[in-house]
């Protein structure tokens, strides 16, 4: 089991609701930019933030590949 999925097995059925409902949107270029990605400075990943939570991506032949969702800390950002 990864860190997203203990994530999303710990935090409220809500909450893991609503941050599926990013993941899975996340191919769809005009859904996905009603969540205001962000893009990383030097690095060619995303992140969308979703109350305390960042969902972290980056695209692979047009795809979008998550990273990690985490909790928004110090070492939310550091791969």
């Amino acid at each position: 089991m990864n860190e997203t999925e203990k994530l999303l097995r710990k935090i409220s059925k809500k909450e893991r609701e609503q941050l599926l409902l990013i993941i899975s949107s996340l191919d769809d270029a005009s859904v996905r930019d009603s969540f205001r990605p962000l893009k990383l400075k030097g690095r060619d990943i995303y992140r969308i933030r979703s109350g305390k939570f960042r969902i972290l991506y980056h695209f692979e032949n047009n795809q979008a590949i998550v990273d990690s969702v985490r909790f928004r800390n110090e070492k939310t950002y550091r791969v």
